[in-house]
């Protein structure tokens, strides 16, 4: 085995999940500024994490919906509004064009008239 391959900082911290306020008192190297009283009257350093095994939907069975529209829907739905205004904006320019012939004709057939 490697020497000095393995932190030797290992002190007792508090972790605690920030979506139920679970906590739990473990060893580990991580840092943190902030601290936190635990139940035996002493003071641990605080690290927050937004998932534990506590609401985390694998270990507690439940499914909990984090995204109400997921990435896919949401590139889906511009996706279609681009379609859409780009349809909108053929068919006002063939709208145009056609408006333009019509305007053409009519001088083409003034012109004829007074020939």
């Amino acid at each position: 085995m490697k020497r000095d391959l393995h932190p030797e900082n290992y002190r007792l911290v508090v972790f605690e999940d920030l979506n139920n306020g679970f906590r739990i008192l473990t060893r580990s190297t991580a840092s943190s500024n902030e601290k936190t009283k635990w139940d035996d009257g002493n003071e641990y350093p605080l690290i927050k994490v937004h998932v534990s095994s506590s609401s985390h939907p694998f270990y507690t069975g439940e499914e909990k919906i984090l995204d109400i529209e997921g990435r896919v829907d949401k590139f889906k739905a511009r996706a279609k509004a681009a379609q859409e205004a780009k349809e909108k904006r053929v068919k006002a320019a063939k709208k145009q064009a056609t408006r333009k012939a019509v305007k053409i004709e009519k001088a083409e057939k003034a012109s004829q008239k007074t020939a």
